[in-house]
């Protein structure tokens, strides 16, 4: 058998279509050409554009998603704030007083200060200021609220169960019966202010 490429010394030229081992402790590395430093250079141009385009979408990103959290925020807080403000906006109702028959009678009848003077009083478990009589009898008084009527007919539309605390209870002579707001809670039975 014989070879077709026969060994070669090291000093000499290597046939063509030949390869020949390279001792990767002795062998220098060649130069790059010009056109593999530009490639380089492009390359590394590139990746750079890329990772800076990248740092600023993430800052772009970030940025956004800072401002839809402080827009959340402050549509919430706004929202907390309005609900804040409804529920201490205290509404407005009006008060008659009537006697035990439904019939609007004087402002004074429903008044701590008038009924204590007629030796009468509150009774907190029905509602009604108590106010006796000289033949030893009573009569019996409560607010309706949101009704209306003049003194001597019956009232007309209301209720007789008391509004919550939020709400500003006045009668038509102007006496507050209930100051209402936020935190602010009244009995519902003076004549007050």
């Amino acid at each position: 058998m014989t070879e077709e490429n026969p060994p070669e010394s090291p000093d000499e030229e290597p046939a063509h279509g030949s390869m020949r081992f390279q001792d990767p402790e002795t062998t220098k590395p060649r130069e790059p050409t010009l056109a593999e430093q530009r490639a380089r250079r492009k390359a590394m141009e590139e990746r750079e554009e890329a990772e800076a385009a990248r740092a600023e979408a993430e800052a772009k990103a970030a940025t956004r998603r800072k401002v839809l959290i402080g827009s959340g925020v402050t549509v919430g807080l706004v929202g907390v704030v309005a609900a804040w403000y409804l529920v201490g906006t205290p509404q407005e109702v009006s008060a008659v007083c009537t006697d035990d028959s439904g019939t609007v009678v004087a402002d004074d009848n429903c008044d701590d200060n008038f009924v204590t003077a007629q030796h009468g009083h509150y009774d907190s478990g029905t509602g009604f200021w108590i106010i006796p009589l000289a033949n030893g009898g009573y009569r019996q008084y409560r607010y309706n609220y949101g009704g209306t009527g003049v003194v001597g007919s019956h009232v007309a539309g209301g209720s007789y169960s008391a509004p919550s605390s939020h709400t500003t209870v006045t009668t038509k002579s102007g006496t507050t019966v209930q100051r209402g707001g936020f935190g602010i809670s009244g009995s519902g039975k003076s004549g007050g202010s």
